[in-house]
């Protein structure tokens, strides 16, 4: 069994629509976990009648509540950056962000400060706008909270961005579910694809650490 079909199966028994919330919150809050590992793959599955997320029968239709489920569980992500923001206001997020724990989350000031000049420069709209740019999307409801954005405003723009981006991943999903048979004719090159591609991200990301842990010791010196 290659890599694909592995997990192809395993999205087909364990995805449920209350795990993709919970995942999709995760991924909106300041815990890094990429959103494109959770829709595209469900989106895919919904189409198997022995999937859990196979719900009405009606493919269109499942595909549609995945898109729900994932931006249910985005806005929850989001209102907890938020409402962590609006509470704890910026000298604690800052500290935090500079933390061992914020760096085990991938944060750092400099993340935060940027998400904050972003929200300054473009104003409310870009908690809508910022949903759809992978550096921001996380991050971009915690200047919110800074700047105590009206909480409905703040809601809507939120949804309607997070709406968005879940309806591109899923069409991703659900163009890929039309194209089975080719992908499965390729299964085996493509995991060897997938999986040097994954080998390349945990290398950049050790990289970058590790250059940062250096950059830090030599300005402390």
């Amino acid at each position: 069994m290659t890599l694909i079909d592995s997990v192809t199966a395993w999205y087909t028994t364990h995805m449920s629509h209350a795990s993709i919330v919970a995942l999709m919150t995760i991924e909106s809050s300041f815990i890094p976990f990429p959103s494109e590992v959770v829709i595209p793959p469900a989106a895919y599955v919904a189409g198997n009648p022995d999937s859990v997320l196979c719900v009405t029968g009606n493919y269109l239709v499942d595909v549609a509540l995945i898109v729900l489920s994932g931006t249910i569980g985005a806005m929850l992500g989001a209102i907890i950056n938020y409402l962590l923001s609006l509470w704890l206001g910026r000298l604690v997020i800052y500290k935090f962000a500079d933390s061992k724990l914020g760096h085990l989350c991938l944060l750092n000031s400099d993340k935060v400060r940027r998400a904050e000049d972003y929200f300054n420069e473009h104003g409310k709209i870009s908690t809508f706008i910022g949903r759809l740019i992978p550096a921001i999307r996380q991050l971009i409801s915690i200047p919110a909270g800074l700047a105590k954005m009206p909480f409905g405003q703040f809601l809507l723009y939120t949804f309607l961005g997070a709406f968005l981006w879940n309806t591109v991943l899923a069409v991703l999903g659900y163009v890929a579910h039309g194209q089975a048979d080719l992908i499965n004719q390729y299964s085996h090159e493509l995991s060897i694809v997938l999986i040097a591609l994954f080998g390349f991200g945990v290398l950049y990301v050790a990289v970058k650490q590790i250059i940062k842990l250096r950059k830090s010791k030599a300005a402390n010196r």
